[in-house]
C-alpha cells in the first residue's frame, strides 16, 4: 500500500473512528452503548478494510494520483452519510473551505462573478466597491488570462481561485470587451471582498421596503437590523426569501428577533443526543409593528423555513407564493483531520405552534428529493397546528403559503434567449455606440437594435416571440444595462420592479395590515384575562 493509499485510508479509519467516540460519548446522556454494537462496528470496519485491499491490489488501474481520496472522499464517506438521510453530508477540504467561505460572508480576491459561457470565462458582474469594480471591468467582459496564464480550457473555479489571495497582493487580469479593438489588462490589488446575504433593500413603494435575503451567514442578523433601520418610518414590508437554501440557525433566529415580541418562542431544537433547546426573542421589537408579507417559493429552505414558520405561527406576516422545501433536519458541522468537515443531522426543528416540516424521504432518490419534489396536496393528511390568533397552519411538508402564487412559467423563446446570454451579450455591444441614464427606458429602437443583434447572432425569431414576452424582454434588456453602467445592484433593482410576484406581494399588505390587528388584539385579550386569573396562596 502507497504512502498516498495509506494517509487516506488511516483519514477514513480516523473519520469512522471519530463518528464512534461521537456516539459513545453522547450515550452517556441517553444511554450506554452496548458491547454488541462495538464489536458490529468493528467487524464492520474490517469488512471495508478488506474490500479496499482487495480494490487497492486488483483493480484494472492502479490507485494513483488523487485516486485514493475520491474512493475515500467521494465514495465511502458520502455514500455511508446518504443511507441516514438527504442533508448529512461531507465536505472535503475545499468544498469545506467553501462553506465557511459562506458562512464568514467574506473572502480575499477581486470581487467579481463569472461563469463559463460557450467555453469562455465571462464576467458576469463585479461586486460594487472592490477593486474589479473600481477599476471598471464590465459584465460581459471575456477573462483570457490572469497574471499572463491563458484561462483557455480552464473552469470558473479554476479561474476564481487564481484571482483569489491574500490582501494587498497583485493579480494581472487580461479582458477583451466588446468594441475594444484590442485586449484591455487591469492590474488589481486584492482586498477583503464583504459578500452580504442581502443583496437588495430599497424602498419599493412610499413607505414600504423591500428586502431580499439570500442566505443566512454570520452577517445576516446585522444586515437585517441595518436594513430595516434605513428604512425610517415603515408602514409595510415585503421580506422575499424565495430560492433561500438556509444557512446559520442563529442569524434566523437573529431577524426574527428584530420582528417579533421579546420573549415568543421562534424555534425549538429536539435531537436524541441532546436536550430541547427552545430559542426565543431576547430583545424584540420594541413595539415596532408593521404589516409584512413574507415571499417563498419551493427553493425557500431550513433557516429561510424557520423564519417563516415562526412570522407565521405567531400571526407576525402573511406568507405568499409556494410550499417551501420542507426541510426540518438541523446539521452540527464538525471539523476533522485534514481540514475536511463532517455536516452531521442531531436535530429536528419545531416552529413554534409545533410543527416539524421536514418532508418525507424515505424511499425517495436523492435526486427526485431534491429536483423533483412534489407537496402533499391533499390537506387532511398533513399535521393541523394553530397560529396564536387560532388559524389553521399545516406541518409535514413544509410552510404552506396563506396566499399561493406561482412564477411565471418562462416560454421557448425566453429560454431559447437565456440559452445564448442574449442579454448578457447584447448589453455591451449596444453601449458601444449608445450612453445610458438613470431615466433610460427600452424603447421602441432599443428594441430594433436587439432584434437587429439577434439576427446576427442567428437567433431566429418571430414577431410573436417578441410581443409574447415584451415585458420580460425591455426588463432584462434593462437591467443588463444598468449592471454594467451603475453596479449589479441597480441591476437587481429593475427585476424587482417587475417581478410579478413582488408585484402581487405588494397587494396583501393591507390583508397583512389587518392580521396584524387581530393578533394585537388577541394579545392584549390574554393579558387582559391573566390579570383578572386570582392566585392562590
Amino acid at each position: 500500500m502507497s504512502t498516498r493509499t495509506r494517509r487516506t485510508f488511516f483519514s477514513l479509519i480516523v473519520f469512522f473512528s471519530a463518528c464512534c467516540l461521537g456516539g459513545m460519548l453522547v450515550s452517556q446522556q441517553v444511554g450506554a452503548q452496548s458491547s454488541t454494537d462495538e464489536s458490529s462496528f468493528r467487524d464492520s470496519l474490517k469488512s471495508f478494510s478488506n474490500v479496499y485491499d482487495v480494490i487497492a491490489q486488483n483493480y484494472a488501474e492502479p490507485l494513483t494520483g488523487d485516486m485514493p481520496d475520491k474512493v475515500i472522499y467521494d465514495g465511502a464517506i458520502p455514500g455511508m452519510l446518504r443511507t441516514l438521510d438527504p442533508h448529512s453530508n461531507f465536505y472535503d477540504p475545499k468544498a469545506y473551505a467553501r462553506m465557511r467561505e459562506d458562512q464568514h460572508g467574506k473572502y480575499y480576491g477581486v470581487g467579481m462573478v463569472i461563469q463559463p459561457q460557450n467555453g469562455k470565462i465571462v464576467v458576469v458582474y463585479p461586486f460594487e466597491n472592490t477593486p474589479s469594480y473600481r477599476a471598471k471591468i464590465h459584465p460581459g467582459d471575456i477573462i483570457i488570462a490572469v497574471d499572463g496564464k491563458p484561462t483557455a480550457n480552464l473552469g470558473s473555479d479554476a479561474v476564481a481561485n487564481m484571482l483569489k489571495g491574500p490582501k494587498g497582493t497583485h493579480v494581472q487580469v487580461t479582458v477583451t470587451r466588446e468594441g475594444a479593438a484590442s485586449p484591455l489588462t487591469f492590474d488589481l490589488i486584492r482586498d477583503e471582498i464583504p459578500h452580504p446575504s442581502i443583496d437588495l433593500k430599497y424602498e419599493i413603494r412610499p413607505g414600504v421596503g423591500y428586502i431580499h435575503i439570500t442566505q443566512f451567514q454570520e452577517t445576516t442578523g446585522r444586515e437585517f437590523d441595518d436594513a430595516v433601520a434605513s428604512f425610517g418610518d415603515l408602514k409595510g414590508l415585503v421580506l422575499d426569501l424565495r430560492n433561500n437554501p438556509g444557512g446559520l440557525l442563529t442569524e434566523a433566529v437573529s431577524v426574527c428577533d428584530r420582528l417579533l415580541k421579546r420573549d415568543q418562542i421562534i424555534v425549538s431544537q429536539r435531537g436524541r443526543a441532546y436536550p430541547e433547546q427552545v430559542y426565543r426573542a431576547t430583545h424584540g421589537n420594541g413595539g415596532e409593528n408593521f404589516p409584512i408579507v413574507v415571499l417563498v417559493n419551493r427553493g425557500t429552505a431550513s433557516a429561510a423555513e424557520i423564519v417563516s414558520g415562526a412570522l407565521q405561527d405567531h400571526d407576525r406576516a402573511l406568507i405568499v407564493g409556494e410550499t417551501t422545501f420542507g426541510k426540518g433536519l438541523v446539521q452540527t458541522v464538525y471539523q476533522l483531520s485534514d481540514n475536511t468537515g463532517l455536516a452531521l443531522t442531531t436535530y429536528h426543528y419545531y416552529t413554534p405552534s409545533g410543527r416539524l416540516i421536514q418532508r418525507n424521504y424515505n424511499g425517495v432518490s436523492l435526486y427526485d428529493y431534491y429536483y423533483n419534489h412534489d407537496h402533499p396536496t391533499d390537506l387532511k393528511d398533513r399535521e393541523v397546528r394553530l397560529t396564536d390568533s387560532g388559524r389553521t397552519v399545516y406541518g409535514g411538508g413544509g410552510i404552506t403559503p396563506d396566499y399561493k402564487a406561482e412564477a411565471p412559467k418562462s416560454n421557448h423563446f425566453e429560454d431559447l434567449l437565456l440559452a445564448h446570454y442574449a442579454f448578457t451579450h447584447f448589453a455591451p455591444h449596444y453601449l458601444v455606440n449608445h450612453t445610458v441614464t438613470k431615466d433610460f427606458q427600452v424603447d421602441d429602437a432599443v428594441m430594433s437594435d436587439f432584434k437587429q443583434f439577434l439576427g446576427s447572432q442567428n437567433v431566429a425569431y418571430s414577431d410573436q416571440d417578441i410581443n409574447s414576452s415584451l415585458d420580460w424582454i425591455r426588463t432584462n434588456i434593462k437591467a443588463e444595462l444598468f449592471t454594467i453602467v451603475f453596479g449589479q445592484t441597480n441591476g437587481i433593482e429593475v427585476r424587482a420592479d417587475w417581478d410579478p410576484m413582488i408585484q402581487q406581494a405588494l397587494t396583501y399588505l393591507p390583508a397583512a395590515s389587518q392580521l396584524e390587528q387581530t393578533a394585537l388584539k388577541a394579545d392584549a385579550e390574554k393579558e387582559a384575562a391573566l390579570s383578572k386569573t386570582p392566585v392562590g396562596h
